[in-house]
């Protein structure tokens, strides 16, 4: 990769931190739109880590994540590059929408066209100004709406680089994910760009127990890249747990919706977990573990359908022990 850096048609020298502008299409109404790209690089060569956030414009803990990555004194000790985007879809965070205008998702559409469809171009325009000038990248999300996930890493851990940069993060889950057919990991993956996908929370709220791992997990990375000078504190990290597979229990009949198990949570297979009631009486409806594991997602509507996605649990070789580590990791987290 060329020594020099240049974004939006700006070089960035070492040493320096920069915001570029780059444009996107405008709004119908003329109004003109940019995507921030914000760029710190270090006086030393190094690996050029991309950090995003809101790919899914109702996903905003990643934002804040950035916000707060970007105010780390450590950054003055950078070695190598850091490229922060905390909005990418900015069309979906005006709106409060995972979608674009023309109602594609952004995260099925890499790696765009130049000559496509607005969700194209916005891929396109991302992929050769920011993944291309890259080593490595982070990909923050949450849940879809309504739903919750436990901070986990999600990547291709078949792939060495990709598992060591997993590990490092620093959360006790990690979910070896095939990449997705359009995905923003498929099109860096095809670039030999080993990518990480972080995921915690819901859409549409802030929630410190995702955004502080957040943060300190691509601390964790950057300093296992050798981008960052190793911590003072050298804290005893727990090895993380890989799930081998993971699935939805289903609601088996519409109603009126009460978990009774949080995130994090160990489920035996038969056990109670929820309950669905009818909302004009007195019946109730178990709804049952299909499978033995952990909760890593779940549905925060009070009112389902019959076949809706409640719980997400993750299978592990030892669940007692991966209970237990998430529970540290809450409890080493929460704000109080």
């Amino acid at each position: 990769m060329s020594a020099e850096l240049r974004i939006g048609g700006e070089s960035i020298a070492p040493g320096t931190r920069a915001t570029v502008e780059l444009p996107i299409p405008q709004l119908y109404t003329h109004t003109p739109l940019t995507m921030r790209v914000q760029v710190v690089r270090g006086r030393r060569d190094g690996p050029r880590l991309f950090v995003c956030a809101a790919v899914h414009g109702d996903e905003l803990n990643g934002v804040e994540i950035i916000r707060r990555l970007l105010r780390r004194p450590a950054l003055a000790k950078l070695r190598g590059t850091l490229i922060a985007i905390p909005i990418v879809n900015v069309y979906g965070v005006l709106h409060h929408s995972r979608y674009l205008p023309d109602r594609r998702d952004l995260n099925r559409s890499f790696p765009g066209s130049g000559r496509g469809s607005l969700t194209a171009k916005l891929a396109d325009r991302f992929m050769t100004e920011i993944v291309a000038n890259c080593t490595h990248g982070i990909d923050l999300h949450t849940a879809a709406i309504h739903r919750d996930n436990l901070p986990q890493i999600r990547g291709n851990l078949d792939d060495p680089e990709t598992l060591a940069l997993a590990r490092s993060f620093g959360v006790p889950v990690l979910i070896n994910a095939a990449v997705r057919d359009g995905s923003l990991r498929e099109a860096a993956a095809a670039l030999g760009i080993p990518t990480l996908l972080y995921e915690a929370g819901e859409a549409l709220r802030f929630a410190e127990l995702a955004i502080r791992p957040g943060v300190q997990g691509i601390v964790n990375v950057m300093r296992g890249l050798g981008m960052l000078p190793s911590s003072r504190r050298r804290r005893a990290r727990s090895e993380p747990f890989v799930a081998r597979s993971s699935a939805w229990v289903r609601a088996p009949e519409s109603g009126m919706f009460r978990a009774a198990k949080p995130l994090g949570a160990r489920v035996d297979r038969g056990e109670q977990i929820g309950t669905i009631a009818d909302p004009f009486g007195d019946a109730e409806i178990a709804v049952t573990a299909d499978h033995s594991g952990l909760v890593i997602g779940r549905s925060q509507l009070p009112i389902v359908h019959q076949g809706d996605a409640l719980f997400h649990v993750a299978r592990f070789e030892d669940v007692v022990e991966v209970a237990q580590q998430v529970e540290d990791f809450q409890a080493a987290h929460d704000d109080g």
